[in-house]
């Protein structure tokens, strides 16, 4: 790859945003009744986590995602920690996710005092591989009764977290199935996903609980917000309960009756959240059209674009492309930054943090390879 394909392929990004200077990776847009919303939920004065705007946003997306029930949270990192609370995580247990992964999805297992395992990805998904987490299984875990314990450790192994990186679907069904066969719950970090789906099926709604994330860089926003998602009433009302402080319902008495979380979702930004869930189906569209001409384009130029699986649909959050070498991954990235183009290097591995550099993981020689060649390209709807 020569700085003749860097300067191509910055101009192509550029052609995609012709009206705008500055490049950014993935911003907002605001075009529906955002404004007229935001402005109804200050007049109502129910601007904080009680409010009609927070009702209806917990229905519609519960209906986009199929799942019967979506509790509205203050951002993504509080849905997944409520989430694994949910699930009965705890202090000394095990949770195995990817490395691969923004540092939230490993933040949220430890913030239950659970030890967090990183296992390897799919080269062509980048998420958890179904084969990786069946063999670290057959090597590492033993049934006791009801129980997965780890014979290395003697720590339960409690759940499972699929991340859905860039919006790509996971091979979740495969995952699903080898949960089920060893008996741990999936929780579906879709955080990035909202939009996409699997087999016509929302990512988001395969594993027992489900979370999102609605940050300002995301396909929808509302400022921050996050969302849990669930099939199971009774997941619901405790989720709820626990994002609420644990406060009892009553009409003026304060009791708590366990440790609770001042996780819930304002009103102002389920306003804004509302507004922009009605643009959700033109967003992804957009997205999707944006993706299929980066693809031809990458494809006329040899170099790897990321694409969904078979049966998948992504909303192509953030499209990502693969150099051949981490030295040419970072020359473009110095070069298209200079050129008021944001790209940006996928995350750093988790085990190369400091605070989980220590943690169990598989080698993930996968996730090794990739870390350093993968690159993230502008990616915001089109004006």
């Amino acid at each position: 790859m020569t700085p003749s394909n860097f300067a191509d392929i910055v101009d192509f990004i550029r052609s995609q945003y012709p009206t705008q200077e500055f490049i950014p990776l993935h911003e907002p847009r605001f075009s529906g009744n955002e404004k007229a919303y935001v402005l109804d939920a200050i007049e109502s004065t129910f601007v904080s986590s009680v409010g009609e705007y927070v009702n209806r946003f917990e229905r519609d997306t519960a209906q986009i995602c199929q799942t019967g029930f979506a509790i509205a949270t203050v951002n993504g990192t509080a849905a997944l920690h409520t989430a694994l609370l949910l699930t009965g995580v705890g202090t000394s247990d095990e949770v195995i996710t990817t490395a691969f992964t923004f540092v939230a999805t490993a933040n949220a297992i430890a913030y239950t005092g659970a030890n967090p395992v990183f296992l390897d990805i799919d080269e062509d998904t980048l998420g958890l591989s179904p084969v990786a987490l069946e063999n670290w299984l057959k090597a590492h875990a033993l049934r006791n009764g009801n129980t997965l314990i780890n014979k290395n450790t003697g720590r339960t192994i409690k759940a499972a977290v699929v991340m859905h990186a860039f919006g790509l679907p996971a091979r979740i069904e495969e995952l699903v199935d080898v949960c089920n066969e060893w008996g741990i719950t999936l929780i579906e970090d879709a955080a990035e996903a909202l939009g996409s789906t699997y087999k016509g099926k929302p990512l988001g709604s395969f594993g027992a609980i489900g979370t999102l994330s609605f940050n300002g860089n995301k396909t929808i926003t509302c400022g921050g917000g996050g969302a849990v998602l669930t099939r199971d009433e009774e997941l619901a009302k405790k989720a709820k309960h626990l994002t609420t402080q644990a406060k009892v319902a009553h009409p003026w008495e304060f009791f708590h009756d366990q440790l609770g979380y001042n996780y819930r979702m304002p009103n102002l930004n389920a306003a804004l959240a509302c507004a922009q869930l009605e643009q959700l189906v033109g967003f992804v569209d957009a997205k999707r059209s944006l993706a299929e001409r980066y693809k031809a384009f990458f494809s006329q130029l040899g170099l790897y674009f990321y694409t969904e699986l078979p049966n998948g649909k992504s909303n192509y959050w953030l499209n990502a492309i693969r150099f051949e070498s981490s030295n040419e991954a970072n020359q473009f990235l110095s070069y298209s930054n200079s050129k008021g183009v944001m790209t940006r290097p996928v995350w750093r591995l988790m085990t190369d943090l400091p605070m989980f550099a220590s943690a169990t993981n598989d080698g993930l020689t996968v996730s090794r390879n990739l870390a350093h060649t993968i690159v993230n390209i502008p990616s915001s709807v089109p004006k």
